[in-house]
C-alpha cells in the first residue's frame, strides 16, 4: 500500500455557502407562506388611502402655491387668490381624515381573511 502521497482536503467557505443560498434564493420558485400572505394583506389595506390622501395633499398644495402666486405676484387678483388658497389649505387638511376614512373601509373588508391567517399563524407555534 502505497497510499502516502494521497490526502484528503476539505475546505469550508461559510461566506461561500451563503452567497450560493442567496443566489438560490432568486431563482428558485417563490412559495408564498402565510406570514407574507398576512404582511401583503395589511398593505393592501393602506395603500389606496395613501395613494388618494398623497393625491389630495399634493394637489392642495399646488392651489396653496397657485393662491399665494395670485396674492404675491398678481397683486389685482388678490381676493381670488385668498380664495384658491383657502381651497388648497382645505384639502390639505381634508388628506388625513381621507387616509384614515379609507383605510378603516379596506382594513373592515379585510378583517376576516387577516383574522383567518393570523389564527393560523398563532395555532402553528
Amino acid at each position: 500500500m502505497d497510499n502516502k502521497n494521497e490526502f484528503f482536503s476539505y475546505t469550508y467557505s461559510g461566506k461561500q455557502q451563503e452567497e450560493i443560498k442567496h443566489i438560490i434564493k432568486k431563482y428558485a420558485p417563490l412559495e408564498e407562506n402565510k406570514m407574507t400572505q398576512l404582511k401583503k394583506l395589511d398593505k393592501r389595506a393602506e395603500r389606496p388611502g395613501m395613494i388618494a390622501a398623497l393625491i389630495i395633499g399634493l394637489m392642495g398644495s399646488v392651489l396653496l402655491g397657485l393662491g399665494l402666486c395670485c396674492i404675491l405676484i398678481w397683486s389685482d387678483l388678490f381676493a381670488l387668490g385668498v380664495a384658491i388658497g383657502v381651497i388648497g389649505i382645505a384639502s390639505m387638511a381634508a388628506a388625513y381624515p381621507v387616509y384614515t376614512k379609507m383605510t378603516m373601509k379596506r382594513r373592515e373588508k379585510l378583517a376576516p381573511q387577516i383574522m383567518e391567517l393570523s389564527n393560523e399563524l398563532m395555532n402553528q407555534k
